[in-house]
């Protein structure tokens, strides 16, 4: 199945899905200033059917249940408490752009003590902080899990992952980030995969589309905006006229493969210089098999193991050469390749070889 898959994928891109086509600026770039801020918090889940934190295991779970209770006027100094049904969690969210006072944002919760599932537990309100430290949104809300866990004396059975969910709208933002996009007179459009050509094409199509020079390209991940040249009303109007012109992108040949699932993808501008390739497997395999030697009855003597080995190559028959022509496109390479008859993974380690040889003219990535 892995194999198919494989080939299925080198022949969609062989037949020219992936041939690059007009891309939106919005899908290119990042705009300077305009960006989201992660949050995170420590808090507790409440009414969880004996799935909570085990308090001897996870005295922290312990703490902030005391503090929790003392801030709501319940004076529990010194008293011993063992319930199962609450959980210790960190509880992360990220902060949208112009996110406002009073709007909602989805919220993450992980449980980082010994809890078997969340399921039907409630967040108590959870105060979230950014990197700077100040809180930002406070979470709180019922979860919703992802798994579910059952377990009995000689045996257990997991589904998913029942000690991690997410509460919908579950955070509130209680402080909004000061950035004020109004006053900027110049912007940076950053490129998310820097390139020189794609860099001085979007440069080329926005001052085409305003009729003078707005755009400068500072280097490959970079192309200034001057929004007092624009004429616009303000920086918001000068983006949204910017972000939806249509740009031809320009990509590095790639070769990615995934080991773990077998899995190969090239770009439509990987090339191979003139190469042969053969490939074949050799098997060594050692079978012990020991001997019991044991007297005859009544007589005289010890029961002996005496070793025995078999030892074997095998190799499989050759395939022979399967050359690979000059300056081959994507599809004369994956056609050479697979006339070796080779699986997915084999095929990872010719990428390889030919890669170390000087032969693929792309980047290879491993994953």
């Amino acid at each position: 199945m892995i194999r198919l898959m494989a080939l299925a994928v080198c022949m969609m891109f062989s037949a020219g899905v992936c041939l690059a086509g007009p891309v939106r600026i919005k899908d290119l770039v990042n705009f300077d200033g305009v960006r989201e801020n992660d949050l995170v918090g420590y808090g507790l889940v409440v009414g969880l059917n004996g799935t909570g934190d085990g308090l001897r295991n996870a005295p922290f779970t312990e703490d902030i249940m005391t503090n929790i209770l003392e801030r709501l006027g319940v004076n529990v100094t010194g008293e011993q408490f063992r319930p199962k049904n609450v959980a210790a969690v960190l509880v992360t969210a990220t902060l949208p752009a112009f996110a406002r006072s009073g709007s909602q944002i989805d919220v993450t919760i992980s449980a980082i003590g010994d809890a078997n599932s969340l399921m039907g537990g409630t967040l108590v309100m959870t105060p979230m902080n950014a990197a700077d430290g100040e809180i930002y949104a406070v979470a709180q809300g019922t979860i919703i899990a992802g798994g579910a866990a059952a377990a009995g004396d000689a045996g257990a059975v997991i589904q998913g992952v029942p000690t991690a969910g997410v509460i919908p709208s579950g955070g509130r933002v209680e402080r909004e980030i000061e950035f004020d996009l109004s006053s900027l007179t110049n912007l940076r459009l950053a490129l998310r995969e820097a390139d020189f050509t794609t860099a001085g094409r979007i440069e080329q199509v926005i001052n085409a589309n305003f009729g003078k020079r707005v755009a400068f390209m500072l280097d490959s991940g970079t192309v200034q905006l001057d929004i007092a040249r624009t004429d616009m009303q303000s920086v918001a109007h000068a983006l949204g006229r910017i972000e939806n012109l249509a740009v031809e992108p320009e990509r590095k040949a790639r070769v990615v493969v995934d080991q773990r699932s077998g899995t190969i993808v090239m770009g439509e501008d990987v090339r191979i210089s003139r190469v042969a390739v053969s490939q074949g497997n050799l098997t060594l395999r050692i079978q012990e098999e020991p001997l019991v030697v044991q007297p005859n009855p009544f007589a005289e003597g010890q029961t002996l193991l005496v070793p025995r080995t078999r030892a074997a190559v095998e190799e499989e028959p050759g395939i022979g050469l399967a050359e690979v022509p000059n300056g081959a496109s994507l599809s004369e390479v994956v056609s050479g390749l697979n006339a070796l008859g080779v699986s997915p993974r084999d095929m990872i380690d010719i990428l390889k070889s030919i890669k170390a040889a000087g032969a693929l003219h792309a980047e290879f990535i491993v994953r």
